[in-house]
């Protein structure tokens, strides 16, 4: 696959650049849908009464404030913004190279979606750590340096750790169906050739919200996983463990605790991530 590049900085720099940006917007403007998810996980793991996401938010701009809805932004800059990068650049590597055709057919948008995504979540795993227990607003961390430093002392490695199955299990197969979706509905777009300009925000952003729900349900089983055994190590060692207490405490539908505002969370930032990206990489002239 070719690609044009005018850009005084590589094709990969520019990649992690234009992710970066993206990045940092998405991530700052939908936080109050993760920390919401987190506490309502957080609310099923203690097998208190189910409430909705509305009650929830409004109970902590009570008892706190509306700031207090953006906890947890810092670590998830933190985590997201290089997260993000290094899946774009990793992801433009592995097509750059190893793409057979563009747009990649279905089953390489999964592959190199899977791989770019286990190779970011591996790289900021401690960060989601700290993000997971910012958000639940039990644990008196300091700063993000104050975070991992009381959980490696406390918990060794093995706490900065904590949920990485799980993590890789969310996180492979929602970039890997995500890619693919969004690619064949990039595809679908311009071989219809109703709309005059495929390269308009507006179709990148549409194909992404399409593509980020029907991902978002798929990978929200591991999502509930994941917050049991970073909030709750001790309860939650291992993941066997968490999804059969899920099972016997919640039934199925404890598998998707938190759905809504993941889902809103994470269609509407995976469709501005990539409307952003798209923009950016076609204003540095890398994209073919």
């Amino acid at each position: 696959m070719e690609m044009k590049n005018s850009s005084k900085w590589t094709p990969i720099m520019d990649s992690f650049l234009a992710g970066t940006f993206s990045g940092t917007c998405s991530t700052t403007l939908f936080q109050p849908f993760e920390l919401l998810k987190t506490r309502l996980q957080m609310l099923s793991a203690n097998q208190s009464r189910p409430v909705g996401m509305l009650r929830i938010a409004v109970d902590v701009v009570r008892t706190e404030s509306v700031f207090a809805l953006w906890r947890g932004l810092c670590p998830s800059l933190y985590r997201t913004v290089p997260g993000i990068g290094f899946y774009f650049s990793a992801l433009h590597s592995l097509t750059h190279h190893l793409g057979s055709a563009y747009p990649l057919p279905a089953a390489e948008s999964m592959i190199f979606g899977a791989t770019a995504r286990s190779i970011a979540a591996l790289g900021t795993i401690p960060l989601s750590v700290v993000k997971t227990r910012y958000e639940s607003g039990v644990f008196p961390y300091r700063s993000v340096i104050n975070a991992l430093s009381h959980i490696y002392e406390t918990e060794g490695l093995k706490g900065l750790c904590r949920g990485l199955s799980a993590t890789l299990l969310r996180d492979a197969p929602f970039s890997a169906f995500y890619l693919m979706f969004y690619n064949q509905l990039k595809f679908f777009v311009h071989r219809d050739g109703r709309i005059q300009d495929p390269n308009n925000p507006s179709v990148f952003f549409l194909c992404g919200v399409v593509a980020g729900c029907l991902t978002s349900v798929i990978t929200h089983p591991p999502d509930v996983m994941k917050t049991y055994m970073q909030l709750y190590p001790d309860q939650f060692s291992k993941m066997q463990q968490t999804i059969l207490h899920i099972l016997k405490n919640d039934g199925l539908r404890g598998f998707f605790r938190g759905l809504l505002p993941r889902l809103i969370r994470k269609t509407l930032m995976a469709a501005m991530s990539w409307t952003v990206y798209e923009q950016a990489m076609i204003f540095l002239r890398i994209k073919s």
